[in-house]
């Protein structure tokens, strides 16, 4: 009985560790072939996608951003990455690049700053 509760409690275990492994992996809610921008950390508040580049993002999403993922499409000669920069027309410094099926949930050099975005090849 002892070893039938000890093998029950390990596969219960696994189980429900799977379950929240799974959970975590996508969190952010973004269509698929989008890269995906939100007001607020960990994916919250109101988002902004995109399937191709925005020279200049809404005054509502612009130097508000503080979470984003990468949902974008791959393949060869595809450009899969994202680069987010601090000005409009993808001016001033890059703050932040998302490779393909990156999610990030917050990042304190990149928050706030973003004001335009480009698809690339790479970082």
């Amino acid at each position: 009985m002892k070893r039938f509760l000890v093998t029950t409690a390990a596969a219960l275990f696994a189980a429900t560790a799977g379950l929240a492994f799974a959970a975590s992996a996508g969190a952010a809610e973004c269509p698929s072939g989008e890269f995906c921008v939100w007001q607020d950390s960990n994916f919250g508040g109101q988002r902004a996608n995109w399937s191709g580049d925005d020279g200049w993002w809404e005054s509502w999403i612009s130097d508000t951003d503080s979470s984003w993922a990468n949902h974008g499409i791959s393949g060869p000669g595809i450009k899969d990455h994202v680069k987010v920069y601090e000005s409009a027309w993808q001016g001033g410094s890059m703050t932040i690049c998302l490779a393909p099926g990156q999610e990030v949930g917050y990042n304190g050099a990149a928050n706030d700053r973003g004001d335009s975005h480009i698809w690339s090849m790479g970082c």
